[in-house]
């Protein structure tokens, strides 16, 4: 009876894992930022088991909801992990693309008119 689909519930609490912090220092961190390890930056060995297995996927570049995935542990407990760590240096944000930015409404209508006379 051992499914993956059932809940699964874990011997560590979320609360716990982020020392009972429920939002993070950083309020840029997003599920689709890009995450990656500073190379230069070594963890302490109190680090917790968590922020070293972030760190540790995060050695090529990793979303913010990939490495949640990866972890088996909630996107808001990983943007407050993700947060220590990068205010510690041992995470960097990676830039995304800008935002879109959306052709204006004359240049569209151009483009579908030509599409019609096709």
């Amino acid at each position: 009876m051992d499914r993956p689909s059932e809940y699964e519930d874990r011997p560590i609490r979320p609360y716990v894992i982020t020392g009972g912090r429920a939002h993070p220092s950083r309020n840029t961190l997003r599920p689709e930022t890009l995450l990656v390890a500073n190379p230069e930056s070594q963890l302490p060995m109190s680090a917790s088991r968590e922020k070293r297995s972030l760190v540790e996927l995060c050695r090529g570049v990793l979303s913010v909801a990939e490495a949640a995935a990866h972890l088996r542990l909630p996107v808001s407990v990983v943007v407050v992990l993700a947060s220590d760590l990068i205010d510690t240096g041992h995470l960097v944000v990676r830039s995304s693309p800008q935002r879109l930015v959306i052709p204006e409404i004359e240049l569209l209508e151009k483009v579908l008119n030509g599409l019609r006379k096709l």
